[in-house]
């Protein structure tokens, strides 16, 4: 559906999916770096979480039960990414799996060297291919750790970076941003972080950043939205690229009247 009729759809699942006042409230008051939007980014984050409900299933499993504040939890943290994009970011999938805590990644892949590797670990959240994504729940709330970490955000800038293929830190861009300039900023400051966690300098930034491009790109975009000024002195140039391209600037000042 496109033009008209898809405006039509989403108006009518507005009306007659709402997400309750009290669960709403509930979310927003957990969610402390949400409190810097604006009335009306408010009232687009909640168009967009409860479409996104509409669109997504959520599903939990070893037990977990999933209630209506887990659900907007989750999905109004995977809207804060496209606030000032489209929901079609999210395209090609619809599950969410939630486990109570951190679950076992256990599966094998190829290296670029043909290389076969197994990998055995307890991980919070994981992103498929065209498929689902996998959170924690334990790490989900964990809402006011001094981090910055945030598992959502996490693992939806991945499925951002995978609309062009595996994630590689390189999501497609929007018609006006440089690519050239995107790679230049985004090498730069992977290399210089890298080399600040050899050193075991002391960073505000999750070291698990230097694990890879792609990994890079989603510890930053959790930074990005959850404590954007840090971002902006450590990354500016990193920092605009991703203004640039959520078309969003959570560090400005607002007013909020």
């Amino acid at each position: 559906m496109i033009g008209p009729l898809k405006k039509w759809w989403q108006r009518h699942i507005l009306k007659h999916e709402p997400i309750t006042e009290a669960v709403w409230q509930n979310v927003l008051a957990r969610l402390h770096f949400l409190h810097r939007l604006t009335p009306s980014e408010v009232t687009l984050l909640r168009q967009w979480t409860t479409i996104f409900l509409h669109e997504k299933v959520i599903n939990g499993t070893q037990g977990f039960l999933v209630t209506e504040v887990v659900r907007v939890m989750i999905a109004v943290q995977a809207c804060v990414l496209i606030l000032r994009l489209d929901l079609d970011y999210y395209r090609n999938w619809v599950e969410i799996i939630v486990y109570p805590s951190q679950f076992i990644l256990d599966h094998e892949y190829v290296d670029e060297n043909g290389v076969v590797h197994a990998v055995h670990m307890a991980v919070s959240g994981e992103s498929w291919l065209a498929g689902p994504i996998i959170l924690s729940w334990e790490d989900v709330a964990d809402t006011d750790n001094d981090q910055g970490y945030n598992v959502v955000i996490h693992e939806f800038a991945h499925k951002l970076d995978m609309l062009n293929g595996a994630a590689n830190g390189f999501p497609p861009l929007h018609a006006d941003m440089d690519p050239q300039e995107w790679t230049r900023v985004f090498s730069e400051a992977y290399a210089t972080f890298c080399d600040r966690v050899d050193a075991e300098e002391i960073a505000a930034i999750d070291p698990y950043a230097a694990t890879s491009p792609a990994e890079f790109f989603a510890v930053l975009s959790e930074a990005f939205f959850v404590k954007p000024c840090q971002i902006k002195l450590y990354f500016p140039d990193v920092y605009q690229q991703l203004v640039a391209f959520y078309r969003q600037d959570p560090a400005a000042e607002r007013s909020h009247g």
